[in-house]
């Protein structure tokens, strides 16, 4: 099986590449190869490799920056995706997309279905649901998952690596704790990625959510992060977490106060529960002390 690996510099990518292999020959490419802002890029680059399935680890995720850069973030993650699926249907191939749990516009305070409607309150939110609305009109042999409050030791601006920053530079940090969801391991996320892919079937294909197990806030995380990471030795600085409301920090993009994904459904198709997402934090972090 022949892969192709768009978006192949972003953290997503760099963990999906290596557990890829094991399932075909993955080939990622970056946008210096295939530029998702570019349509002609995206075609061209389809015609050359010819996979038989497509991952796309891609996307424009500056969140509040996509507030002044509605057109990039619209090409990237609306139209890009859709000539990606118009793409595999010319080929007879597959195509998996990642999504986020920002198409909804976290009002719900039980775990978001699939099938729940979506309500994005951002351009990047309505930027991706216009991605899945777009891979979803072009063909059938899709599968989408939505994940969210994503890290990894190959990304630079998550979360888990702006706290290990911070609290090595500052003893007292504010952090959010009105926004509630599930923190996602790109470990995680990539190895359940690869899981599904040998045995996708027809009845398989849809849309999915996946983060890691359980519950928490920003703050709630970031407790644990510097709880995980003293037990590690990390240098930090930090001494107080201070909780605060998302009125106190106001960022030029709304974001859902709940964002809970229910994972029930990729349970089914993974035949395992998704790990706790401290578990995932720790193994995260023992692997950044290497």
């Amino acid at each position: 099986m022949k892969i192709l690996l768009a978006g192949g510099s972003g953290q997503l990518a760099q963990e999906l590449q290596p557990i890829l292999l094991s399932v075909g020959e993955a080939i990622a490419v970056d946008r210096t190869r295939l530029d998702l802002s570019q349509p002609e890029s995206i075609r061209q680059a389809m015609a050359d490799i010819q996979p038989d399935l497509v991952v796309n680890a891609g996307a424009y995720t500056a969140v509040d920056k996509a507030e002044s850069e509605p057109e990039l973030a619209r090409a990237v993650n609306g139209i890009a995706p859709g000539i990606l699926a118009e793409e595999c249907e010319k080929l007879g191939a597959s195509l998996i997309h990642f999504s986020t749990d920002y198409v909804f516009d976290g009002s719900k305070s039980s775990a978001y279905l699939e099938t729940d409607s979506t309500n994005p309150l951002g351009i990047y939110g309505k930027s991706k649901l216009a991605g899945e609305e777009a891979i979803r009109q072009a063909g059938s042999r899709h599968i989408i998952i939505r994940t969210a409050w994503v890290y990894g030791n190959c990304g630079k601006g998550n979360f888990v690596k702006t706290m290990l920053r911070l609290g090595k530079e500052r003893e007292e940090i504010r952090v959010v704790a009105d926004q509630i969801g599930s923190p996602s391991w790109t470990a995680d996320l990539a190895a359940a990625t690869a899981h599904i892919i040998p045995g996708i079937g027809l009845e398989d294909f849809g849309t999915y959510h996946y983060t890691n197990s359980g519950v928490c806030s920003w703050y709630d995380f970031a407790i644990a992060i510097f709880e995980e990471a003293e037990k590690l030795g990390f240098p930090l600085k930090v001494q107080r977490v201070i909780p605060i409301t998302t009125v106190e920090y106001p960022t030029p993009a709304k974001r859902p106060a709940f964002s809970v994904l229910s994972t029930v459904k990729i349970s089914a198709l993974l035949g395992t529960y998704p790990p706790h997402w401290r578990q995932g934090l720790r193994q995260m972090l023992a692997r950044e002390m290497k």
